[in-house]
Order: C-alpha cells, then structure tokens, then sequence
C-alpha cells in the first residue's frame, strides 16, 4: 500500500490534522476529547501568540487515501536565540502503530529543519514546553489532566525503535490534598516559619486581576524557572493569550500569590481545575449542549493540576514553598464534594522540588519522556 507524506496546506486537510486523534482513540477510557474549536484556534498562525516569534508546518502521512499519521515541524526563534542553540522541534505527534508511516513522519520534519540550520530535533512538544510535552511512558492508563498529552504505550516503542533517544523525564504527582495527615511536619513548620519571621502572605487572584499578575508570575518564572530544560522567557503577547485562554478554567481559590511585607511577589502559584473532566462529556464540541458543561463546570470537577509553582530566588530560602503547599491543603475540602485532589507536574525528574512532592505524601503516576535526535547537515 503506498505511503505519501505532504505538508497540510487546505482547510480540509486541516480538519483532518485535528480530527486524527479523535479517530485513533476516541474507544479508549482515558483519551479526553479536545475542544475542535480551540484546537483550530491554537493551530492558527493568525491567533496563537507562538507564530509572532516562532514558524511551522503541518504534516499528514496518507496511506492509500486515508490519513494515518500527523506531526508538526517548528522553530521558536526566541527560544533559539535566548539559549543560544540550534534546535528544531517536533510535535502534535498521532500515529497508527504503523513504524513506516512514523519514520516517513520524522524525516518530513527533519527534512523542513535542515536548510533551516537547525543541529538537533527535539520533542515532542505543541510548540513549547509549556503546552503539552513528551510522550506518556508511564501512567498511559489515568486521564490527562488540562494541557497533558495521552499516549497508548505503542508510541514510546515507535519513537525507541526508530533512533530517538532520551532527552528528559517529566513527572507527575498525585497529591489528595485533602488529606492532610500525610503532610510532612517539616513542611508545616517552614510555612510558621515564612508567616512569622518572614512576614509572607498570600492573596488571591481576581478575573479583574488575571493579566496584571501575570506579569508578575512571569517575572518569577523567567527566574525562577531559567534553568530548566526548554526554558524561554515569556513575551507579553504570549501573557496576553495566556490570560484569555485561562478565564476558561479560572477559579481564584486556587490562583495564589505571595507577598513579602513591602508588597513584592516572592512567589506565584496557578493550579487550574482540571476542565479535561468537562471536556470528556463535551465529546470535542460546544453544541448542542457542550456548552452547558462548561458553565455549570464546577459540578464535574473534583481536582486541580498544580501546574506553575514558583518561588522568586531571592525569597527561596524563605519557606515561601511550603506556604502554598499549605493553602492548596487548606483549600480542599473532600466533605464539601468539592476539589480534593491535584496531579503536580510537570515537574523536572532532576528538580529538587520532588523532594517536596514525597514529603506531602505524594505518589508519581505518570511519565512523560522527551526526545531528541543529532540533525546532522547533508
């Protein structure tokens, strides 16, 4: 049967790219559905923030007539240039277990990379790490949480099989936050210790309030986050689709920042409630009662995935961490019916915050392995 890689260049085809997904795992338990409208937005050179420094092509693998495979080929050039390397990244990676159509996949990519000098392929990631990254190596069996990919366990054999090596472990915890039983007294003790001799408080943040603090959690995650594997700092237009992309799922128990005495942000905590778990009854679309599910959304969520937990450098030493472990406990109330558990992640496999994560009684559930591959010039 004859196998064609070409690039998607119709609206067509781009229909076919987002609904790919939905036709290789809409029968399995844990796949959530994306919304179609969102993923054609977040696809679209015109509205996503990444194409004012970044550029892409989309592919779709065909096998006699019949989509069988799509991936993305990207470079973010203020990636790039602040790291000062040459990488070019893949991702939106969906596939059969078909290892010809992933190799076709995966020269496409590196075919459109090198005569843009690019020296290395990494990902997968939907155009930044920030969004959803790495391929599910463990935990294929647990639903995604917002913004985290699913993969069945063919994809890591795929990927292994076909030169692509390790680049880093993402993990993910799973905290019952409203146990708080499990919590380490050390932890309980560092956030007396903040509160007392530090003088740290915590606020909430308001819907009027969202862009404002984004600016402020973007000045403690470009330091605090400077080091970590596929780090960029935020531009402001990207905190501008970050702010209206988050009134979806925004719930301002559960957005929270520190504040030292003199008013400075020591630190930034925006957990989302998981509207994957609205998601799955919506089936991809907001008609004819899509909708519905996403106003009356607090009645089907019961957890949150703790997604940026940052502490500015220079209050780190300050306890300002166990702080908002401490709030995210006290804020869930199993008896309520209401959020009582959380995933934490991604989280580094080398970050010192797993640490953390064991001592408020934490388990990893979930896996997800980046790659990367030498692009060596032809």
């Amino acid at each position: 049967m004859s196998l064609e890689v070409r690039p998607v260049t119709s609206r067509r085809e781009l229909a076919e790219f987002i609904e790919l997904p939905f036709r290789l795992h809409s029968s399995h338990p844990a796949w959530v559905p994306p919304l179609r409208l969102e993923r054609h937005q977040f696809l679209s050179r015109r509205m996503n923030a990444f194409f004012k420094h970044g550029e892409a092509r989309y592919f779709l693998a065909w096998r006699d007539g019949r989509v069988v495979g799509r991936i993305s080929a990207h470079v973010d050039h203020a990636f790039n240039a602040h790291q000062g390397l040459k990488w070019g990244w893949f991702g939106f990676l969906e596939v059969e277990d078909d290892g010809e159509a992933f190799a076709a996949l995966l020269q496409a990519v590196e075919d459109w990379h090198r005569p843009r000098g690019m020296q290395k392929l990494v990902g997968p990631a939907d155009f930044t790490m920030n969004e959803e990254s790495g391929v599910v190596v463990e935990g294929n069996d647990r639903p995604p949480f917002v913004r985290q990919p699913w993969h069945p366990p063919y994809y890591q054999r795929l990927c292994e099989d076909h030169g692509l090596t390790k680049a880093v472990d993402l993990l993910n915890w799973e905290v019952e936050i409203g146990d708080q039983d499990k919590i380490n007294p050390v932890i309980r003790q560092l956030d007396r210790q903040a509160r007392e001799e530090h003088g740290i408080t915590m606020r909430r943040m308001s819907r009027l309030t969202l862009r404002k603090d984004l600016d402020a959690f973007a000045a403690v995650y470009n330091a605090a986050w400077s080091d970590n594997f596929g780090f960029v700092p935020y531009s402001k237009a990207d905190l501008d689709a970050y702010a209206l992309e988050m009134q979806l799922a925004f719930d301002g128990r559960w957005y929270m920042v520190a504040e030292t005495p003199s008013g400075d942000v020591a630190g930034i905590a925006i957990s989302p409630p998981d509207v994957n778990q609205v998601l799955k009854k919506m089936n991809g679309r907001l008609l004819p009662f899509g909708w519905w599910y996403l106003l009356n959304q607090r009645r089907y969520i019961d957890r949150v995935r703790v997604g940026f937990l940052g502490v500015h450098p220079e209050y780190q030493h300050t306890g300002v961490a166990a702080c908002f472990y401490m709030e995210h406990f006290k804020q869930a109330d199993p008896e309520r019916k209401d959020v009582w558990w959380a995933e934490m992640g991604w989280i580094l496999e080398d970050n010192p915050i797993n640490q953390g994560m064991a001592g408020l009684g934490g388990r990893v559930v979930k896996k997800y392995r980046v790659y990367e591959r030498d692009l060596p010039s032809v």
